[in-house]
């Protein structure tokens, strides 16, 4: 019987408590110490998942920028469409950075969690230098970055942001050349992200044993007494994440339906209260796209002509819930760590955290790549993503309904902006 991925998780998470938590540091097995063996499955699952980052980011972006870039794509209707997802994307990244800063999930007890967790405190100190003291001049830095002087060692050193802005020129312009050498490149890039899917769905294959090395491994790292404090930190996360994720779907989305497509809210919740309610048992917004179509057409009336536009490119490119995710997921790790982000360094994680929820929002596990990215970028261990696996499943079902409730209300206030009538009528 073929046992669903998040259950493979799951069932990997509580083993790995249960053997981290009987071996410790010090315990063997036929002569060989268990904790090396966790640390070893960890960095392997880890190295494969920056292996692919790469040609996945680039792959995705380039195929998604032409797809929308041809010659219908990005005229009156396609531009809309991307100024919404931008604009929601970002109020959700920076609602996300306000609620992470004021709970500070990564400190219990004035005390950085890290020490708690057994995390590698020593190569946070290496980039400590790097990602503090930094004021709003070193901004200009930031964009720089974004237009490195050579792409290729800008990859090799992780240098996110240029490969992004890159690959986002790349696409566009790609569009614009003689169509037969157009074709060729589209379906090369294309072949490229076909493969890459290939390969990330390979690894994630292996992301229950990945899991199962990270989370014994931190258990094993820390005593009995210390579990307390552990989960203390990853609740006030869960904490973090949910209640950003509340005012997003509860304030920020019916505001903008409110005032700009001047529909009612509660009609529109009602109307897509079943796509919801599937996203949230799926968590998949691809899954549920095809109910989120039936909806947006027969509940919210808007017609065939803009949701079978605005919709399936929003399953693709709009995740606001998953960027919020990241973008406190990312401070989370830096608190945890015991660094003060100064404001640059927090501009930089609110930036690729937004890039990188359009450069990697369909493939699988798509938060658990941006959030390597994002660590990445900014000169971050990404040990620690183990432990937010623990809390991920029920945070990916919440983030995955925001997620398409936010491209339904992209859908109605695109009609209501294209002058479509009877919309949320009847």
């Amino acid at each position: 019987m073929h046992i669903k991925l998040h259950w493979q998780i799951l069932i990997a998470l509580v083993l790995a408590v249960v053997a981290g938590y009987l071996s410790g540091k010090e315990g063997t097995l036929l002569g060989v110490v268990l904790y090396q063996v966790y640390a070893f499955i960890g960095a392997m699952f880890l190295n494969a998942l920056k292996m692919i980052i790469v040609p996945l980011i680039m792959s995705s972006i380039i195929t998604g920028v032409s797809s929308v870039g041809g010659s219908h794509g990005l005229g009156r209707l396609g531009g809309k469409t991307l100024l919404f997802y931008l604009t929601t994307s970002l109020l959700a990244i920076v609602t996300g950075l306000l609620f992470v800063n004021l709970l500070n999930p990564g400190i219990v007890h004035g005390v950085p969690a890290g020490e708690v967790m057994g995390l590698n405190l020593e190569a946070a100190n290496q980039v400590a230098d790097k990602v503090q003291g930094k004021s709003v001049a070193d901004l200009t830095g930031v964009f720089l970055s974004m237009v490195p002087p050579n792409v290729v060692a800008a990859a090799a050193d992780g240098q996110m942001l240029g490969l992004i802005f890159f690959s986002l020129l790349f696409g566009y312009f790609m569009t614009r050349i003689d169509k037969d050498k157009c074709t060729m490149l589209e379906r090369f890039w294309q072949g490229v992200a076909d493969v890459m899917m290939g390969i990330t769905g390979f690894i994630m294959k292996f992301a229950p044993l990945g899991v199962f090395g990270l989370v014994a491994k931190t258990v094993a790292g820390i005593g009995p007494e210390q579990l307390d404090e552990l989960a203390l930190s990853l609740g006030t996360f869960t904490l973090s994440v949910l209640l950003a994720l509340a005012v997003h779907v509860l304030v920020t989305l019916p505001l903008m339906l409110a005032f700009i497509a001047r529909v009612s809210p509660l009609r529109h919740y009602k109307a897509m209260m079943p796509a919801i309610l599937t996203a949230f048992s799926t968590a998949s917004s691809s899954a549920t796209l095809p109910l989120t179509m039936e909806c947006v057409q027969d509940n919210a009336r808007v017609s065939s002509r803009t949701s079978s536009f605005v919709l399936p490119l929003g399953a693709t490119v709009n995740m606001d819930g998953t960027a919020l995710y990241e973008c406190v997921a990312a401070m989370f790790i830096a608190q945890a760590y015991g660094l003060e982000l100064g404001f640059v360094t927090q501009f930089t994680i609110v930036l690729v955290a937004l890039l990188t929820s359009i450069g990697v929002a369909g493939i699988p596990a798509a938060s658990l790549v941006a959030i390597t990215i994002i660590l990445t970028t900014i000169g971050l261990p990404v040990e620690a993503i183990g432990l937010i696996l623990a809390v991920d499943r029920i945070l990916d079902m919440f983030r995955t309904s925001v997620n398409i409730f936010s491209d339904s209300c992209g859908a109605v206030i695109i009609a209501k902006s294209e002058g479509e009538q009877g919309i949320l009528k009847g």
